[in-house]
């Protein structure tokens, strides 16, 4: 990484900071674990003089917003080549149990799903299995998109919820999220609740490689178009990406906020932003710059100072980003258009202030 000036930052003069202060002030929780990890390393008394200056800025005070971050975080340039794509939670029809109508699952974490770490992990245990499945026998592998379509895990009665489209069922699985109208008219949401640990495959990828069509012709929309017109191939598609995601019902207090994220905070639309937390820890402010239109502002590049606070099984690498666009047919149109190289920039909280 390489330090630079704020002045340097393209668009973080136009940047409306006030909206990533206040997604920031969501990690200002004592006894702040999130800003007293490495690579932040504040002491408690450190994180809480932060959070009490930050809580301090006037709401829709941008200036003093920009200020505040200006005063109290160096910018740090990731000097690898960024990557940036757009997430969103659908919103969808489903019903709790199976009917005619929706015969397509989304299945709850399996008892005894472990993620691998270096305490646990076997000797023999394949280096690109990031999850595990704890039995009598110790860990096993779990089976993988392909083995649970045919049937893999059907006797252990894992269904959640049942949606109507197997392409939609896909597109959740991708977004780890959504915002589901029950039968009887209720909300569900549904989030995140682990995965088999299989490394995830671009099936978008795999039709450009295969010839059927180019990146540019393969956004979202284009994918989903290719997958509605192509139903007796779509399976066989699906299964060239063995990554499987899990999923629970998740309540939140404020039926209005947006779904819950890695941190196990709530999402914040144009402000979230997934990471590879091997690299970017959770309440990283990040600001990315890259060549496609503001959806605030078309007649502007991209650029917003975002928070760390989310991943994804596609999320790989220092400088991978995936931004969080909100909820619903919109939402999913912008994301849908963000795919674009881009420059990563973090914000480190000064030592000396």
């Amino acid at each position: 990484m390489t330090e630079i000036a704020f002045t340097a930052i393209p668009g973080w003069q136009e940047d409306d900071q006030g909206k990533a202060l206040a997604a920031f002030l969501r990690f200002c929780v004592p006894p702040f674990p999130f800003l007293r990890a490495e690579p932040f390393g504040l002491s408690a008394g450190d994180a809480a003089d932060l959070c009490r200056e930050a809580s301090e800025v006037p709401d829709a005070d941008t200036d003093a917003a920009r200020s505040f971050f200006e005063a109290r975080f160096t910018p740090y340039r990731i000097d690898t080549n960024g990557f940036v794509t757009g997430y969103f939670e659908p919103e969808l029809p489903a019903s709790r149990v199976r009917t005619p109508d929706f015969s397509v699952p989304l299945l709850k974490a399996p008892a005894g799903l472990e993620a691998i770490t270096d305490a646990n992990r076997p000797e023999d245990w394949p280096a690109e299995l990031s999850h595990g499945l704890r039995t009598d026998k110790g860990l096993v592998p779990l089976p993988d998109r392909g083995e649970i379509m045919d049937g893999a895990l059907d006797d252990e009665h894992l269904e959640l919820v049942w949606l109507a489209d197997p392409v939609d069922a896909y597109f959740v699985h991708v977004q780890g999220s959504a915002r589901l109208r029950l039968t009887d008219g209720s909300v569900m949401r549904v989030g995140y609740a682990g995965k088999a640990g299989y490394p995830y495959t671009s099936i978008a990828r795999v039709l450009v490689e295969r010839g059927e069509g180019t990146p540019e012709e393969l956004t979202m929309s284009g994918l989903r178009k290719w997958l509605e017109d192509n139903p007796d191939r779509r399976d066989a598609l699906f299964k060239e990406n063995r990554s499987f995601i899990f999923f629970r019902e998740v309540t939140l207090e404020n039926p209005d906020d947006g779904p819950v994220g890695a941190a196990d905070l709530p999402l914040v639309a144009g402000r979230s932003l997934a990471v590879d937390p091997r690299h970017i820890p959770y309440g990283m402010p990040v600001f990315v710059s890259a060549g496609i239109p503001d959806p605030e502002r078309p007649k502007t590049q991209f650029g917003r100072l975002l928070i760390a606070d989310d991943t994804g099984s596609a999320i790989r690498g220092e400088a991978r980003g995936d931004i969080f666009t909100g909820s619903g047919d919109r939402a999913g149109q912008i994301a849908g258009d963000i795919r674009h190289t881009g420059e990563m920039i973090l914000l480190l909280p000064r030592r000396d202030h």
